[in-house]
């Protein structure tokens, strides 16, 4: 089955960060990828651009309205994502865990539907 593991943090704390944590965090990110792709767990995944960089589009009663950021206000965000295969919840949440942003903010573990088209 195929999970989404968002990876939600707070911009404004993540800033704070010592430039040497911060490149260790990053590093652990490469690593992990590195290990997941080679699980052959790995579908996907991509970092996102900082939330000021995000727009949010409505459509109500046929009209498109768009505002600049994120639908909520709240102190973390969507910060990236990864598409896993696992064999079940419990498999995804151990994948989710070694994610270092785990650390710092949280992980959404999302099934993904299968639509059978």
């Amino acid at each position: 089955m195929e999970y989404a593991l968002l990876i939600y943090g707070n911009e404004t704390e993540a800033a704070k960060i010592p430039p040497a944590e911060s490149q260790a965090m990053f590093q652990g990110y490469m690593e992990f990828t590195k290990w997941l792709e080679g699980s052959g767990k790995m579908r996907g995944g991509r970092p996102l651009e900082k939330v000021s960089s995000a727009t949010t589009v409505r459509v109500r009663n046929g009209k498109t309205t768009t505002t600049d950021g994120p639908f909520a206000e709240t102190k973390e965000h969507l910060g990236g994502f990864y598409l896993v295969e696992a064999k079940d919840l419990d498999e995804a949440i151990a994948i989710a865990a070694k994610i270092p942003g785990a650390k710092y903010g949280c992980i959404e573990v999302r099934p993904i539907q299968n639509l059978n088209m």
